[in-house]
């Protein structure tokens, strides 16, 4: 298993690598990434990728909760189709149509990677609500309860499982593709591929890489550990 720890020595290391680096690659005058101190790459990334991922949420939330209510259900298919066809756009040519009218930096980067993260937060809820069994909610009602109430206090808990399940996949892709990022300007694990593909240096692009694919699934896996321990739902 992958630890925070491990990610946070490979940090350390990789600015104190050029030996080992110059014996893979021996063709590349200056094989190891130090224009940017690692952990501030490291940061700046995550706090790109934590912050698409809750608008993400936000977003795919309240479409899914609308998408199985009475009056959404007729327009689910089209926001599905819509939202499927967000995500199929590759980022890096949202962040490319997105430079004109939005500029550089942070704004197209979020763009890009809230269209990409949402769809799995909106299938997640509208599989998670449907699921709850009907006559639990005919109970519910007959006990009293308005549609607010069975809302909170029965389909949203028996959903829970569901909708952490999408938010755990919505967050990973997010952080395995803020890389993009470096694309429009933003500094984050992504800048050192860029550069390294703009120089001929695959080194960079590879340190990069690495260092990105080791977030990814330790996020992943801490996720997985966090919303599986006991005392969740389901």
């Amino acid at each position: 298993m992958l630890s925070g720890a491990g990610l946070a020595a490979m940090l350390w290391l990789l600015p104190r690598s050029g030996p080992l680096w110059l014996t893979v690659m021996p063709e590349v005058s200056r094989p190891v990434w130090t224009s940017q101190e690692w952990f501030s790459l490291l940061l700046q990334h995550v706090m790109l990728a934590v912050g698409a991922a809750s608008i993400a949420a936000g977003i795919g939330f309240t479409i899914g909760v609308i998408a199985t209510g009475r009056l959404g259900k007729p327009l689910r298919p089209l926001l599905d189709s819509l939202f499927s066809l967000a995500q199929a756009i590759p980022p890096v040519a949202v962040i490319a149509l997105a430079l004109p009218s939005l500029g550089f930096g942070v704004p197209p980067t979020l763009l890009a990677l809230v269209l990409y993260s949402t769809l799995p937060v909106m299938r997640s809820v509208t599989a998670g609500l449907e699921a709850v069994p009907s006559h639990i909610i005919d109970a519910a009602t007959g006990a009293g309860m308005s549609n607010r109430q069975v809302f909170i206090k029965v389909q949203l808990p028996l959903a829970m499982p569901v909708i952490q399940s999408g938010l755990r996949v919505s967050v990973t892709l997010a952080i395995a593709t803020t890389a993009v990022g470096a694309v429009a300007g933003v500094n984050c694990l992504g800048t050192p591929i860029v550069t390294g593909l703009a120089n001929g240096n695959p080194a960079w692009v590879l340190q990069g890489a690495l260092v990105t694919a080791w977030l990814a699934l330790l996020v992943d896996q801490c996720l997985a550990i966090l919303l599986n321990r006991p005392g969740q739902a389901g």
